[in-house]
């Protein structure tokens, strides 16, 4: 078990979540889309995934991985993966750890949007997690105190690295298609609506949408964008003692 007891407490970045230990596993497979074989005190482990992304390039054997306990730590108990012993929630790579938990990235998002951290949503509150939007669900709903109008929001995890880019998607995903689409089509309809691509790798300069993992993907956030929806990329990384907030409006370039 890694402990970060004896850390110093001063950061450049600000910590948006602690996380006061991990434990520290060797991966070994990738057993299925939500179960990753790992290896820790000699033994082989199975810990629980949730980016449904291929992870290529993350996920390789060998690899040194951060893992959760299933004792409340990070608010994390075990429930549905009974037969799990962690849950994986980093990965280490060239500059660092990429943070590839979904729900912490997630977590660390509003609680940045909630400390006001986020210019470009000064003013807005969450108001509903998982508000639904034609025929889809997508991962907030935000509202200005003075104003009317919603902002449906949905979040994509961006880690995919192209140098100091960090890309979406890595794979072909027809759920982050059927998400863009409604958000053009809202926007088209004369609502708001904004794409939140979150770079979780340390040392990244920019957001670039990734054409070899998903082509079409790509052509609809150029659709979207000339559409009205707000493209934006925020930039944070576990740095072994917490999740930082490296950049709150991290550019956003088309390929």
């Amino acid at each position: 078990m890694h402990s970060n007891e004896a850390r110093s407490t001063k950061h450049e970045a600000p910590v948006l979540i602690t996380i006061p230990r991990f434990v520290e596993c060797a991966i070994q497979r990738r057993v299925n889309r939500f179960v990753v074989e790992v290896r820790h005190g000699g033994e082989s482990k199975l810990a629980h995934i949730n980016n449904t992304g291929r992870l290529l390039e993350l996920l390789v054997k060998g690899r040194e991985a951060a893992c959760l306990p299933w004792d409340g730590t990070a608010g994390f108990r075990k429930a549905s993966y009974r037969r799990t012993s962690f849950r994986l929630f980093a990965v280490r790579e060239e500059k660092g750890w990429a943070l590839i938990d979904t729900q912490l990235q997630m977590r660390a998002f509003e609680r940045a949007v909630e400390a006001r951290r986020v210019g470009w949503l000064k003013g807005y509150r969450l108001v509903r997690r998982n508000p639904r939007l034609g025929d889809g669900v997508l991962d907030y709903l935000l509202r200005k105190e003075e104003e009317p109008a919603e902002l449906f929001l949905e979040t994509k995890s961006a880690v995919l690295r192209e140098g100091e880019f960090a890309m979406y998607p890595d794979c072909p995903t027809m759920r982050g298609q059927r998400h863009v689409r409604a958000l053009t089509e809202h926007a088209m309809r004369g609502g708001k609506g904004a794409i939140c691509f979150v770079g979780a790798l340390p040392g990244i300069t920019a957001f670039m949408p990734s054409v070899t993992g998903d082509p079409v993907v790509t052509t609809l956030i150029k659709e979207s964008w000339s559409a009205g929806v707000d493209l934006r990329a925020i930039a944070m990384h576990f740095d072994g003692n917490g999740i930082l907030l490296d950049n709150a409006n991290l550019p956003v370039l088309f390929p």
